[in-house]
């Protein structure tokens, strides 16, 4: 399936309008390639036919189907290793040791695709800080765009790929457990996490005052109108001592500079000045 120039910008002006993401123009085989299942799955024979019913069906499922397509992600568990040992051994004890009168913690995954990131870090909590969780009120809070992704990182449920994506297997065979060919995971972890769905360029009416707010990879598509205003709302999100936390070769500084890093270790994390 391939589509024409035109169908293609009119698909990149869709998503653009509908999410704030911007797709270059050089990226027509990721476009072709994200929307061909979207086409099988509604009985339509080709793209062009796509975009067709696009065209006719201004405000139809359809068009929420395209923007999830073309949103989703590939993420792993643990990725970037050298931020996992950075919350591990600094930003994490620092966290709760600032919070020890309260003894409350919320994280907030935004852009949280299929789960692995909130996972990762409920499991990182229960294995490496086990002292806390019986006694603090710890929030994990991850939210995507795409209700396609959010039903699947609600459900908790990865293929064999997804899981040697970065899982270890001590980790994998405490946590989940087999069911069939796929991989299921504990109670308690999906317990820990809270999916909702937020479209970030729009108000965020129910985000409560955050710690740590993941960010990774997610900025970087958005226009710089965009990038602007969730930086800002990020900044009025935070917490006293509250810390974003972007992409490893991401920055806040070229477009917010309310900010300033932190270097954590092998980690640099960024929060309100």
């Amino acid at each position: 399936m391939t589509l024409s120039r035109a169908d293609a910008d009119y698909v990149r002006d869709l998503v653009r309008k509908r999410s704030a993401i911007v797709l270059p123009g050089s990226k027509d085989d990721l476009i072709e390639s994200r929307l061909a299942p979207v086409a099988r799955q509604n009985g339509l024979a080709s793209l062009e036919e796509l975009v067709v019913r696009l065209r006719r069906e201004r405000n139809g499922p359809l068009r929420d189907l395209v923007v999830d397509a073309m949103t989703a992600n590939d993420p792993a568990f643990f990725s970037d290793l050298g931020l996992w040992q950075a919350l591990e051994d600094t930003i994490l004890p620092e966290l709760f040791s600032r919070n020890a009168d309260q003894r409350s913690a919320t994280f907030w995954s935004a852009g949280c695709s299929s789960g692995q990131e909130p996972y990762s870090l409920a499991i990182l909590l229960v294995d490496r800080f086990p002292q806390i969780l019986p006694t603090w009120n710890i929030r994990i809070l991850a939210t995507d765009l795409s209700s396609e992704m959010l039903g699947r990182a609600a459900a908790g449920r990865y293929t064999q790929r997804e899981v040697d994506r970065g899982l270890p297997a001590r980790l994998l065979v405490t946590h989940f457990r087999r069911t069939g060919a796929m991989w299921q995971v504990g109670d308690r972890l999906r317990e820990m996490v809270e999916f909702r769905a937020i479209d970030l360029v729009r108000p965020w009416p129910f985000v409560p005052e955050v710690d740590l707010l993941f960010l990774r990879n997610v900025l970087i598509s958005f226009d710089p109108g965009a990038k602007r205003e969730i930086l800002a709302r990020c900044r009025a999100t935070l917490r006293t001592g509250g810390q974003l936390i972007l992409g490893s070769s991401e920055t806040p500084l070229t477009v917010d500079e309310g900010f300033e890093p932190m270097v954590q270790g092998p980690a640099t994390t960024y929060r309100p000045k």
